[in-house]
């Protein structure tokens, strides 16, 4: 079912910093996550296959790129670990690229916050504000974003506007 995501990506180099806030406001951590994001080759939008011990999905999103908050419309397909698919994907599709991260996953009501060390690309933090029922409402999961963006004191200099892949593809 598809859902609506309102999300910031920065550079992040204190992690420890965010983690102080998170807790003080009472997060929930899920947990750390080793994820391995496969980045499939398609016309339109993203498509990446994640295998992590915490989180598994396919994913195919549509994101502008650009700085600050920005809007995506997501779908998600829970998949099982050992499956087939991602060699029919990779069969039917190709591979675009391949990133590997750390990821410390909280949640904070419907916000989600990532703490991700990528390899090859550095620290990053992100927030997910997420309208799975479309009750929500993107005013108000980009107000969420921009409280935690202001929260957290990221610099504008430190936002991305792009996806990992993007920048590993550069």
């Amino acid at each position: 079912m598809p859902h609506l995501n309102i999300e910031i990506k920065a550079k992040c180099e204190n992690h420890q910093k965010i983690r102080d806030i998170l807790s003080s406001h009472k997060a929930d951590f899920l947990g750390v996550d080793h994820q391995i994001d496969t980045y499939f080759k398609i016309k339109f939008g993203r498509l990446k296959l994640r295998k992590g011990n915490i989180e598994n999905f396919l994913i195919f999103y549509e994101r502008e790129d650009k700085e600050g908050p920005k809007e995506s419309k997501i779908i998600l397909f829970k998949s099982e670990l050992n499956s087939s698919l991602k060699q029919i994907l990779e069969k039917s599709l190709g591979i675009l690229t391949i990133i590997d991260k750390k990821r410390e996953i909280y949640f904070i009501d419907n916000v989600k916050f990532h703490l991700d060390k990528v390899k090859n690309l550095g620290a990053f933090v992100e927030i997910e504000a997420i309208d799975k029922d479309g009750t929500i409402g993107k005013k108000k999961l980009l107000r969420q974003c921009e409280f935690y963006l202001n929260l957290f004191n990221i610099k504008k200099k430190d936002l991305l506007p792009v996806s990992y892949s993007d920048l590993l593809l550069k």
